[in-house]
């Protein structure tokens, strides 16, 4: 496209820190599911329920989702990265520690910044700006630095903590992978719902070859939970977020996914009572302080 946007204007911001929230919100809302739904099943709800409303919303708005663009390639790489991603981060999950894979995963920001040059020189961030990244990153990983130092998870939390790596990865891959191919003019709610329906798909296989079934009943603090994550994050924030990955510069709204961590946290503090430390704040400074580096205009 030729009027993506390189500078970030107020509206961009407030949307891709709303989206960050929600995202945060998320974490809190797979931890009231999971006593009764596995990891594994919710994210296959998520992706296929919000296949649907996005199929729904197109058909709704007139958006053209079968004409001839050249954009299947790019699509169903997208979407089985996106599923890649999530299978990587339920598998590691069960090795290493939830602090551990939070601060792997979010190595993306440096994998979009590092490879987003090759597709568009406009993007290449200056070394203040890759020094502000390393600054919010350090600020994730204060955060969650308390649970380096807990026992270890067990003799196989190598492996854990390697698929933590590769989701932050196959996350940056993915938006390497829309910006680089024909999804990068395609419709926000396409590129949505190729990632959904692909992801669906081969997380519903994963989910039966795991062997765990769907629960036979439900209670309602997780119905709602799961309609959280089917209805506002995989319909309505992802699609904001494809929305400006369409018309943004990628490596600076890369930067502001590194809140998303730190807004769980704070959830967690709100809606489970868990402790706001000290360590918590100085973390979100950081990490602010660190996204106005890489967002400020170049001299």
């Amino acid at each position: 496209m030729t009027d993506r946007r390189t500078l970030l204007d107020p509206w961009a911001v407030c949307a891709v820190v709303g989206c960050c929230v929600l995202w945060g919100l998320n974490q809190v809302a797979i931890k009231w599911a999971i006593p009764q739904v596995p990891p594994l099943w919710q994210a296959t709800a998520r992706s296929v329920g919000g296949a649907a409303l996005v199929y729904g919303w197109s058909r709704l708005r007139g958006v053209r989702l079968f004409d001839h663009d050249a954009t299947l390639a790019g699509g169903l790489l997208a979407g089985s990265l996106f599923a890649a991603e999530f299978l990587c981060i339920f598998l590691g999950l069960q090795y290493t520690t939830a602090s551990r894979m939070v601060v792997f995963i979010y190595i993306s920001p440096f994998v979009v910044a590092l490879g987003m040059p090759y597709i568009a020189r406009a993007e290449r961030l200056s070394a203040a700006q890759v020094g502000g990244l390393l600054v919010a990153f350090g600020g994730v990983t204060w955060a969650f630095a308390e649970g380096f130092s807990h026992p270890a998870a067990g003799a196989h939390q190598w492996w854990g903590d390697a698929l933590g790596v590769a989701a932050g990865l196959l996350w940056g891959m993915t938006t390497l992978a829309i910006r680089g191919t024909r999804l990068s003019t395609a419709a926000a709610e396409k590129t949505l719902l190729y990632q959904l329906a692909v992801s669906g798909v081969l997380l519903a296989g994963a989910a039966g070859v795991q062997g765990t079934a769907w629960p036979r009943e439900l209670s309602a603090l997780t119905w709602g939970s799961l309609a959280f994550q089917v209805i506002v994050v995989s319909a309505i924030s992802y699609l904001v977020w494809f929305w400006l990955v369409r018309r943004y510069a990628a490596t600076r709204l890369a930067s502001f996914t590194l809140l998303t961590p730190v807004f769980g946290l704070l959830m967690g503090a709100l809606l489970l009572s868990e402790p706001i430390t000290p360590r918590l704040v100085a973390a979100l400074a950081a990490v602010c302080g660190g996204i106005v580096v890489v967002n400020r205009p170049a001299r």
